[in-house]
């Protein structure tokens, strides 16, 4: 059943094409992405569809009475209200009849309550009440009375994710759902989307999330659009198959440009009497042959400061906010070519330990020893700063005209904002016409422009597309300085980091070996051990009442392992240890768009098994450590 048509749609602003003559169709239950580069027209698209932008021509139609519910980026909350009151502001009789409710019990009205009661009943929607207290706790919005103009804006935009989500509507759009989400509240949003009934259109950056919740992808890509009927390792796949399948169309079509150019410039009195047709298959041949397939790369070779022996030391520092403990006694000698990831939950000190690093925010105890040679670049989650009549190349050659490279070259300013993916044509751009992302991408620029040995980047994925992530990757791999990344988007912290400072709370860090996803597998191992323990522990106590009695025997044997079971159990360390590995290596593979249609297929494949058998050891795993 069809959701949503869109037939040949066009949208401009003044001389600039965002899309032309776009057609594609949504059905029911699917479960659709979007994506493309920055500034291509993501969001102006989403605007498009519920009719808050107008669109030149074309035609978009909904299906008659389903429920439609957009979150997007920018802020479009009723600041004087509560919380409660926002997320509760769409008008639904579910949703009415709970709100009224509240108000009744909070108002201790014995007839208003029996009366909302009845409704309740009615509208079988008893459910929603516990479906909204659950949204609101994962989502850490537990106090709902607090009003909406006092919130942060990731809190608000949590407000906005929740009030969406509590609609329960047929068809869902999100724009970046995981923006300003922990990494616990994004595994949440993924498996609740992935169970959900609804009809999702979204946009989204985070690669892992896009494998797990598509089931289609809509590529934006040169004011055209392509859909792929698959999640985004099928997308991948398939994209490469296309851009060869083009490539060898823009070959064939260049060989015989050249061929028929050469009649054309034959004769040229003559050229009236030419076949009119030849002519004009001359002139598609042209449009054909002169494409291009921009392969993306960030090559920045700048001139590094070298590090000296000694780079940054923590000695037993702390800090608290009142009663709050960040850190506590935590010490730290950081060594070259660091590459470091912190995780934790909003809230729990992340950014005040990152300022403490760059000296902005003071340690109450203990020190931190900065080395004569570092240089920090920091890159922090405001936006660019700077005025938005600008334009693009005034903001670089502020900093400088001239970037000096390796080996006494140097670089243009210009010629640097194209290595960093901003064509000719932007250069002369105002700042206030750049997307989200290519304020951020061109805010990057500028930190890396200062030659930094010490990198610290706080939530760099931010609004910056999948194909800007690629190439920053690539830079970063290739970065001989100290790396610190603070990121919600896994797939980048997997690449990027062999270690990490686990932020768990009451001043406590956790310095574990290994990417996020390693990180990730031990700590649901151990709370699924956990479980099993405590379950066990129950049964064993309901056990101990009853009046039956197990042989000393049995119960001995229970509490072993047998010679063959000991050496599968301290096998299969290295076997999860191994396929992690491999996991880390296949899906390096699939964002690699050098590699054929058919490579790309096989490493898709062998990541499914990998996966699988990874779920099977892991149980496996537990199922025998319950016995060591």
């Amino acid at each position: 059943m069809n959701y949503l048509s869109v037939e040949e749609i066009t949208k401009t602003f003044g001389d600039r094409t965002i899309f032309e003559d776009l057609t594609f169709g949504i059905d029911q239950g699917q479960k659709v992405a979007i994506v493309a580069k920055n500034g291509a027209g993501k969001t102006t698209m989403l605007r498009c569809l519920l009719d808050l932008e107008p669109i030149d021509s074309g035609r978009i139609v909904f299906r008659k009475d389903i429920r439609v519910a957009f979150m997007e980026q920018s802020d479009s909350l009723d600041g004087s209200n509560t919380i409660l009151e926002e997320v509760f502001s769409h008008d639904l009789p579910e949703l009415n009849a709970v709100k009224e409710y509240n108000a009744a019990m909070e108002a201790e009205d014995e007839s208003r309550i029996e009366a909302t009661f009845e409704a309740i009943t009615e509208l079988n929607a008893w459910d929603l009440e516990v479906r909204v207290t659950q949204i609101l706790s994962v989502l850490k919005l537990d106090d709902t009375k607090q009003l909406v103009r006092q919130l942060s804006g990731g809190q608000k935009k949590r407000v906005a994710l929740a009030k969406v989500l509590i609609a329960e509507p047929d068809f869902l759009i999100l724009d970046e759902p995981t923006n300003h989400l922990d990494l616990d509240m994004i595994e949440w949003l993924e498996e609740y989307l992935k169970k959900s009934s609804a009809t999702i259109l979204m946009v989204t950056h985070d690669r892992y999330f896009l494998e797990v919740v598509s089931d289609v992808i809509l590529e934006l890509d040169n004011k055209t659009i392509y859909k792929y009927k698959g999640n985004f390792s099928y997308y991948l796949e398939k994209k490469a198959e296309r851009e060869e399948q083009l490539a060898s169309t823009i070959g064939k079509a260049q060989n015989q440009f050249k061929k028929e150019l050469e009649w054309m410039r034959r004769q040229p009195k003559a050229r009236g009497v030419k076949q009119k047709a030849r002519i004009e298959a001359f002139h598609e041949t042209k449009k054909v042959a002169k494409q291009r397939i921009d392969k993306e790369e960030l090559e920045i070779p700048i001139k590094m400061e070298r590090l000296g022996t000694k780079i940054l030391e923590l000695h037993k520092i702390g800090k608290s906010f009142g009663e709050k403990k960040i850190i506590d006694n935590f010490s730290y000698t950081f060594k070259r070519q660091e590459r470091l990831g912190i995780v934790g939950k909003n809230g729990s000190g992340k950014s005040t330990f990152l300022n403490m690093l760059l000296d902005r925010v003071e340690v109450d105890r203990g020190k931190v020893v900065l080395g004569e040679t570092v240089v920090f670049g920091y890159y922090d989650q405001e936006m660019l700063k700077t005025d938005d009549d600008k334009k693009v190349i005034e903001v670089i050659r502020d900093i400088a005209e001239y970037i000096p490279l390796e080996k006494g070259r140097q670089m243009s300013a210009a010629q640097l904002l194209e290595k960093f993916l901003f064509p000719r044509n932007m250069h002369f751009n105002y700042v206030r016409k750049l997307s989200g992302g290519e304020k951020r991408r061109l805010k990057l620029l500028t930190v890396l422009m200062a030659n930094p040995n010490f990198l610290i980047l706080d939530e760099p994925t931010n609004d910056l597309d999948i194909f800007a992530l690629a190439v920053l990757e690539d830079y970063l791999r290739s970065f001989q300085g100290c790396l610190i990344v603070v990121s919600h988007d896994r797939y980048f912290m997997d690449k990027m980091v062999d270690h990490l400072f686990v932020f768990t709370g009451e001043g406590d860090i956790k310095d574990l070996t290994g990417n996020y996803t390693a990180y990730r597998k031990n700590k649901l191992a151990l709370e699924r051990a956990g479980k099993k323990a405590e379950s066990l522990s129950n049964a064993s106590s309901t056990f101990e009442k009853t009046e039956e009695k197990v042989a000393p025997k049995q119960e001995e044997e229970k509490k072993k392992l047998s010679y063959k079971e000991k050496l599968e159990f301290e096998g299969l360390e290295g076997e999860l240890e191994s396929l992690e590995n491999e996991k880390t290596e296949l899906s390096a593979k699939l964002m690699d768009t050098s590699l054929s249609g058919e490579e790309l297929s096989q490493a898709g494949q062998r990541l499914s098994k990998v996966m699988e058998l990874l779920d099977e050891k892991s149980n496996r795993w537990l199922e025998l450590s319950e016995y060591t």
